[in-house]
């Protein structure tokens, strides 16, 4: 058993799930924040009856000031975290002229606001824990018709490796998880119901769960579940920019 708790963001479906539910696997007390509560409460009471803790919280964290209250929160019911799992997020697909300017901006809340202020509070002080993101293969390359979110990506993945290499010498562990198309809510959700995106090389929420976790208590900075996404990362440094940006637009738009 671990001395303090997991957190993980956007716990409530998708990849947030299954990386609740590979932390408890591995004897982790979770502390569960998303804002859909029922289902919060279904996980926590399917873990308490393998003996492990958890914890809900059910918060918007797009609402301005909701990190800040998260840390409260967990101040006031005495509990302590030794990993924060940022994984919340959205995405928006189409042309980004035609997109709506207030999802773009809650795209922009949770994909980067958020994940730096939580992130921030956590390392706040700190000699020792785990901090797990989640960027995408998506942040390698620009992408036509997800152009926010590609971004967002670009960032998560950029900052967390540099993060990582400020703690390179000390007892916190900081690591990216880049998942490739992975079969969750998340496309649908986003609107990519015509999109190319995931109809080949689609992964589980478990893989990519266990493939985070595996890297994390590894020691790993950057974990890309999959051999075909590693090795096409890899390609993707040898691929001039034009064509990966004809690449995006053929295979987030329209089929």
């Amino acid at each position: 058993m671990n001395d303090g708790a997991a957190l993980i963001t956007g716990a409530s479906a998708g990849i947030g799930e299954a990386l609740a539910r590979e932390f408890a696997r591995h004897g982790h007390d979770v502390v569960l924040v998303a804002r859909r509560e029922a289902r919060l409460g279904d996980l926590a009471d399917d873990f308490a009856r393998h003996g492990v803790t958890a914890h809900v919280v059910a918060m918007d964290l797009a609402t301005e000031g909701v990190p800040d209250r998260l840390w409260d929160e967990l101040d006031n019911r005495d509990i302590a975290i030794d990993t924060l799992v940022n994984n919340v997020g959205i995405g928006t697909h189409g042309p980004f002229a035609e997109s709506d300017l207030g999802r773009e901006r809650t795209q922009l809340r949770l994909n980067v606001d958020v994940l730096v202020e939580l992130s921030r509070r956590f390392l706040d002080g700190r000699d020792s824990g785990h901090l797990l993101n989640i960027g995408s293969v998506a942040g390698f390359v620009p992408g036509a018709y997800m152009a926010g979110y590609y971004a967002s990506k670009a960032y998560v993945n950029s900052f967390t490796q540099a993060v990582a290499a400020e703690h390179h010498d000390d007892d916190i562990g900081v690591t990216l998880l880049c998942p490739g198309p992975t079969e969750t809510e998340f496309q649908d959700r986003a609107g990519m119901g015509d999109s190319a995106v995931g109809r080949y090389l689609l992964y589980t929420s478990a893989q990519v769960a266990r493939a985070g976790y595996r890297g994390l208590h590894a020691g790993e900075t950057v974990v890309i579940p999959g051999l075909a996404m590693k090795m096409a990362v890899l390609l993707l440094r040898f691929v001039p920019r034009p064509l990966q940006r004809w690449g995006g637009r053929l295979v987030n738009g329209d089929r």
